[in-house]
């Protein structure tokens, strides 16, 4: 089972990665409370690994990553 935490780990990481691609001076207030859930999800995400619940930890990341992946394309320059 840790290495299932071990990955969570690394999708916490990729997490935080992805949301200083985001410049929150460009986004309205919407989009800022979107990312403040985002990182609530993120910070429960770590909470449960703590607790060894896995599900519930990949869950909370796997939303975390949701909401900001659909900043990132809504703001996405391309």
């Amino acid at each position: 089972m840790q290495e299932i935490g071990e990955r969570i780990e690394k999708d916490i990481g990729k997490f935080h990665e992805n949301v200083k691609l985001l410049d929150e001076s460009e986004l309205g207030p919407k989009e800022v409370e979107i990312i403040r859930l985002a990182k609530n999800y993120c910070d429960d995400a770590q909470a449960w690994i703590e607790k060894e619940d896995f599900y519930t930890a990949f869950a909370s990341i796997s939303y975390a990553h949701g909401l900001l992946d659909t900043l990132l394309k809504l703001n996405s320059k391309e």
